[in-house]
């Protein structure tokens, strides 16, 4: 998809996010959807008849001034809850933790039975911004999309600055305004905000995941990579 746009200029720009942001405290719900036969090769076809086209899975956001705790939720739960029977291909115990005055990211992750804490530090990303707005649920979202060179990904994201800064889904937290949408590879995996609650969440605390084995980001990759190299040499990869 081409897109018109122009380097972002973050640190310019923050300050002015920060100090139009008008809440520091809610909770989020998200709609996720990951394209199952994306990146199926033509000599895996067959594939396709035996798995749905989509994942589904839902998530919640809670955050206040400091922090945020993102992870799964059930559906049943959720308010307004549309029916219907989506397959979901889960990560079981993935949660993602965000502290902005410590400027760190902790995702507690689940891999072959064993829990990881992948570290890193909170840093801006190479954001440029697009010329697009689109509203989601009543708040008006810019565009802003970059290249991830390490994961070779196109991402875009739309979001808000009348909720506070560095918030979204998932790792997706360096932008100056909340993330209520979001779209990896033109529809790859896609993320939106179908619910927002804004105020204190009293029942619900925002606390860093602590069981699992430490681990930094690119160690975690290097080593997923590893057990999928060795997966696709027994004929069980795409």
């Amino acid at each position: 998809m081409k897109r018109k746009g122009y380097f972002f200029l973050l640190p310019l720009l923050m300050m002015g996010f920060i100090l139009s942001a008008q809440t520091d405290q809610g909770k989020i719900i998200y709609e996720y959807s990951m394209d199952l036969h994306r990146n199926i090769p033509p000599e895996r076809e067959e594939l396709k008849a035996m798995i749905p086209q989509f994942s589904e899975q839902t998530y919640q956001l809670v955050f206040n001034g400091a922090e945020s705790l993102y992870k799964e939720v059930e559906e049943a739960s959720l308010p307004g809850r549309r029916g219907g029977m989506g397959f979901a291909m889960r990560m079981p115990g993935t949660e993602t933790y965000v502290n902005r005055e410590d400027s760190e990211v902790v995702v507690r992750l689940e891999f072959l039975g064993r829990a990881y804490l992948v570290t890193e530090p909170l840093e801006l990303g190479p954001w440029r911004m697009g010329d697009q707005m689109m509203e989601i649920e009543g708040y008006m979202c810019m565009m802003a999309w970059h290249h991830d060179t390490i994961q070779d990904q196109e991402i875009t994201a739309w979001f808000t600055p009348d909720i506070r800064p560095f918030t979204g889904p998932d790792r997706y937290v360096s932008l100056p305004g909340t993330v209520l949408a979001l779209d990896i590879n033109n529809g790859e995996r896609v993320w939106v905000a179908r619910h927002i609650e804004l105020g204190e969440v009293e029942d619900q605390p925002v606390v860093p995941p602590s069981r699992g084995e430490r681990l930094s980001r690119e160690a975690y990759l290097e080593m997923m990579q590893e057990a999928r190299e060795r997966m696709e040499g027994r004929g069980f990869g795409f």
